[in-house]
């Protein structure tokens, strides 16, 4: 019995003069200064948690490097962009923190032995955190 080939025919849903558009208007996305705020607040969080009276004692060992703000910026203006604003919002921020911040995080023995994960860290840190 003899199988067939696949069609592997792709159509492009959009060209590239659109991404590039598209990267243009997201880096277009307004932040106010108090949501850059909490989004310095957020990555320092992750570094020393007792300045922001979180429990998370000997739970971190490394936290996200500042490079982090720039990324969960972008990744908070990208999904403001895709639900269709032209502002960022905290929620914004709070969507998108674990996906940028749970790689940047290494957890100590210690929060492993209690499985902790650098997940659970960040869910911690924007429930312990005041929204502007």
């Amino acid at each position: 019995m003899a199988t067939s080939a696949p069609d592997l025919h792709v159509n492009a849903v959009v060209d590239p003069k659109q991404v590039i558009a598209a990267r243009d208007i997201v880096n277009q996305i307004y932040i106010d200064d108090r949501v850059k705020d909490y989004i310095v607040d957020v990555v320092w969080a992750t570094r020393d948690p007792a300045a922001y009276n979180l429990r998370l004692e000997g739970l971190v060992r490394y936290g996200a490097s500042p490079r982090a703000t720039i990324y969960l910026a972008l990744g908070a203006r990208a999904h403001a962009f895709l639900n269709g604003r032209g502002y960022v919002t905290p929620q914004d921020v709070k969507s998108i923190g674990p996906d940028v911040l749970r790689h940047r995080i290494i957890v100590s023995y210690e929060a492993e032995a209690e499985a902790v994960t650098s997940e659970t860290i960040v869910e911690k840190i924007f429930a312990g955190l005041p929204v502007p």
